[in-house]
């Protein structure tokens, strides 16, 4: 079978088995503050398990995108290094929400595997859960009677609480769980060692290839566990070790999902794969890693310095590491494999086609400024060596500093040191490394309480499209503490406050019963949950309070979103059709909007995009929302969806002109498009490759916005006589400062000529070495041109010059190159007397720089240089 057949086979299969096939979710999670990506299966039915949101489908199967590189779940390391780990992969699944248990679970995997995909039982071992003494549970003895009916008991494991009994996190839905093994080595390894000794032992040949789960218990903050009032199976098996062991061969990399990237990769690189061991690694983690990179993207998921971004970021830049370290790429490259990806897994994951011009972009601008910053952090690398000449060890504390700002990993610096006959200070390394852990764990900490339920089973309604203000009862609240401060999250069985989601900030307001009086600072979605956070703790939480959110924020927000609409829609009248939204920040003050496009936007284009959106607020269109629309019916209405968000069987369609603007979208939204007053766009910017930024305002906000710049512009023609020709006058001041500048250029060229030749003419000799020492009164790239021209004018030249501004000091050294030769480095010359002058300093053989704080001390600094000579 090939890798499509062996997905579709799984899904033909839970089908027959009255399963509801489901699309895989984004990669890429929202609204769920405990995870930036979906790392299993499950994670898209977590509110069902939550017991937030009801099923849909009793049953449901699907084949999910996952990634693994950060948290608990982080397999990154492994990658590439052994033959079954990754970074993206496909997690096939079967889930049952409160319908069949333990029994339909194991018989139908068995069935599966054996009968449907001919899998030879006796490759086959599984897991049940052994027990846990601290939790108080038994051994899973309903699970092994299940199993004894499919498969020799001696083949069926009990194993640990950590390797079988499955958790979502520290808290919430858990269970015991089963894993089926295989065993794929020959049949002489077979003989030397049982099957049975190896499993769950890291051995490459014989794996875990489904995990089923029996989730029936809830995780208390306090560590105890509850029973579940419904049991539910998920299930999740790796695509990629299925694909392996249904192909007959020895690694994930050798089957059909990987083997095309791979052979194009070897071609790029000139090599072949199979020859060298460090190539093949190079070549296996480049390929794993374009998957994970180009379906993050595909997910609206740019790189970048924070969060779920620098994740990606990360990834991509290990991948180019690899490549430019074992395979010799110093030029862009991973962006040239994405069409081959696109061809091979584009009809089962259409964004990746649709995104596939955007994907090349963003991945070819990332991989050139990381070649960059690799090709800095090297000179640095270069200057520290050139630095410590008596040294055979690269400090802990500087392998850090090219790790962590440089993007170095620890392996690339203890390679290039051990070329230059170095060993790296590991211990120090470690040292800064769990400092930086130990910084982010304490920045993150913070002690999260069990909710407390006063209104058990009773669900939250969202009623703020319609009201600002309900009266409302609690549902279930609890307590937050952070280092900086203590907050209560609040659940309400029905509420006004719009929940932070689609770029629209979360309301604020008011929570009032007769006692009390309780600020709401923001509200946001965590799961399916609407989650009201209030400054205090609830006093009686049994009242009846009104619930009131903040209406003229709330007004404010609503004609930022309504205009965001109308501008997208504007951009893709005056840019083109390939404009799509990539982010949005909608909020009381401004409206910010991310989207696809390739180029700056001229004037003209800016000012024809707001005189659209004007002419709609004009018009005062009214907005038509309609909800619940299945989806096929809003894709027919030429509804614009968004790639990386989920969208249900039904969804809510905003329309202002059914030939205008047609968006999905859960926001708020003016009734008529006059209320938004003006739309003013203040600055338009590139944020990533291929992706630019639009921050606007709208209403007063806009109104003061061009009072200001009127204020502006009347200020600034009060300082010209002919206050009406204003952009003549500016030009002319522009070209005569262009003008003096030139001339004070020369000047100062002149200057510095003269200054060169007294400079030479008293310059003495000290041995044979002709020295230049004094103190000038020039700025520092003056005196660094000087110093280049001293140097050259002989032989053997040495230059000294200081600069005093501001009672700080600049040491600057030349050497001519035949001092250079001779082994003189005006590096370590510097280091040495720059001390005088209390400061320090480096740099290169020929030409190094110092700063300092005691001008008192030049003269005993050009002194000491001069006596170095001696």
């Amino acid at each position: 079978m090939d890798s499509s057949q062996v997905r579709k086979v799984f899904l033909d299969f839970f089908k027959s088995k009255e399963h509801e096939i489901v699309p895989s979710a984004p990669m890429v999670v929202k609204n769920d503050p405990t995870l930036m990506f979906t790392n299993a299966g499950m994670n898209q039915f977590k509110d069902i398990f939550l017991g937030n949101t009801p099923a849909r489908h009793l049953r449901v199967a699907d084949t999910q995108k996952c990634l693994r590189v950060s948290g608990k779940h982080n397999d990154l390391e492994e990658v590439g290094r052994d033959t079954y780990h990754h970074t993206m992969f496909e997690m096939l699944g079967n889930w049952s929400f409160g319908d069949y248990f333990k029994k339909e679970a194991i018989e139908w995997a068995w069935e599966l595997l054996t009968d449907v995909y001919k899998i030879d039982k006796n490759k086959l071992y599984v897991t049940v859960f052994g027990g846990d003494e601290k939790d108080g549970m038994d051994a899973d003895m309903e699970a092994l009677n299940f199993w004894k009916q499919h498969i020799d008991e001696d083949r069926i494991l009990f194993g640990s609480k950590k390797d079988n009994f499955w958790e979502m996190g520290e808290v919430g839905p858990c269970g015991p769980c089963s894993e089926i093994h295989i065993d794929i080595r020959t049949d002489e390894e077979k003989k030397k060692v049982s099957g049975k000794e190896l499993v769950n032992k890291d051995h490459p040949e014989v794996i875990e290839i489904w995990n089923l789960v029996f989730i029936e218990f809830n995780r208390l903050a306090n560590g105890t566990l509850e029973s579940l009032p419904q049991k539910h199976i998920d299930t999740g098996m790796g695509f990629e070790r299925l694909s392996m062991v249904l192909q007959g061969v020895r690694s994930n990399y050798d089957t059909d999902v990987f083997v095309p990237i791979i052979t194009e990769v070897a071609r790029l690189a000139g090599v072949e794969y199979g020859k060298d061991e460090s190539k093949d690694i190079a070549i296996r983690v480049i390929s794993d890693h374009l998957r994970a990179i180009a379906f993050a993207i595909a997910d609206g998921q740019l790189p970048s310095n924070t969060g779920a971004g620098y994740v990606i970021r990360r990834i991509l830049r290990r991948a180019v590491r690899y490549g430019f370290t074992f395979l010799a790429f110093e030029e862009p490259f991973i962006y040239k494999l994405v069409a081959l990806l696109s061809g091979q897994m584009g009809d089962v994951f259409p964004e990746l086609k649709s995104q596939q011009n955007l994907i090349e972009q963003v991945i070819r601008e990332e991989e050139s400024a990381f070649l960059r910053t690799l090709a800095q952090g090297i000179r640095k690398f270069e200057t520290y060596i050139t630095n410590h000449p008596d040294s055979n060890t690269i400090e802990g504390d500087f392998a850090f500093e090219l790790f962590d700002t440089f993007g170095f990993p620890i392996d690339l610096t203890i390679l290039m040191a051990g070329e230059k006959g170095y060993e790296v200070d590991m211990e120090g390394f470690e040292k800064g490394l769990q400092q930086q852990k130990e910084r982010s764990r304490k920045a993150a900490a913070k002690d999260t309480e069990d909710w407390i339920e006063l209104l058990p089973g009773v669900s939250s309604e969202f009623v703020g499209y319609d009201t600002l203000e309900t009266k409302s009862r609690i549902v279930k609240y609890r307590k937050v503490v952070t280092k900086k401060k203590t907050i209560f999250e609040v659940v309400l069985d029905k509420t006004p406050f719009y929940a932070e989601s689609g770029g629209q900030v979360g309301d604020t307001g008011v929570l009032i019963s007769d006692k009390e009086t309780l600020t709401v600072v923001d509200t946001k979605k965590e799961n399916n949950l609407i989650v009201h956070f209030v400054a205090q703790e609830p006093g009686n939480t049994k009242a009846l309070f009104t619930a009131k959110v903040n209406a003229e924020k709330r007004l404010l927000t609503t004609n930022n979103h309504s205009a965001t609409h109308l501008m997208h829609a504007a951009l893709r009248k005056v840019l083109g059709k390939h404009v799509e939204q990539k982010g949005s920040l909608v909020s009381p003050e401004r409206l910010r909007f991310d989207f696809s496009h390739f180029s700056k936007m001229s004037d003209e284009e800016i000012r024809q995009v707001e005189d659209i959106v004007n002419d709609k607020i004009r018009e005062n269109v009214e907005g038509i929302i309609k909800q619940d629309v299945p989806i096929k019916e809003a894709e027919k209405m030429g509804a614009m969806a968004l790639f990386g968000e989920k969208y249900g069987d039904k969804v809510r369609v905003v329309t202002f002109d059914a030939d205008y603007s047609v968006e999905l979208c859960g926001g708020t939204h003016v009734k008529a498009t006059g209320q938004i007053g003006l739309f003013k766009i203040i600055s338009e910017g590139g944020i990533a490759a291929g992706v630019r930024r639009i921050e606007a305002v709208t209403g007063k906000k806009a109104e003061q916005f061009v009072n200001k710049q009127l204020e502006t512009l009347k200020q600034v023609k009060s300082q010209f006589k002919n206050a009406n020709n204003v952009l003549q006058a500016v030009s002319s001041i522009i070209e005569e400062n262009s003008r003096l500048h030139k001339e004070l250029e020369k000047l100062l060229k002149a200057k510095s000529a003269n200054l060169g030749n007294e400079l030479f003419n008293e310059a003495e000799k000290v041995n044979d070495v002709l020295f230049i020492g004094s103190k000038v009164d020039i700025d520092m790239n003056t005196a660094k041109g000087l110093v280049h021209t001293l140097r050259s004018k002989a032989d053997k030249v040495m230059v000294v010059l200081a600069l005093e501004n501001g009672g700080k000091v600049n040491l600057i050294i030349g050497l001519s190159d035949e001092l250079v030769k001779n082994g003189m480095h005006a590096g370590n010359i510097i280091r040495e007397i720059a001390k005088h002058v209390k400061g320090g300093g480096g740099g290169q053989p020929h030409l190094a720089t110092a700063g300092g704080k005691d001008p008192a001390g030049i003269s005993n600094a050009i002194h000491a240089s001069k006596t170095l000579i001696q």
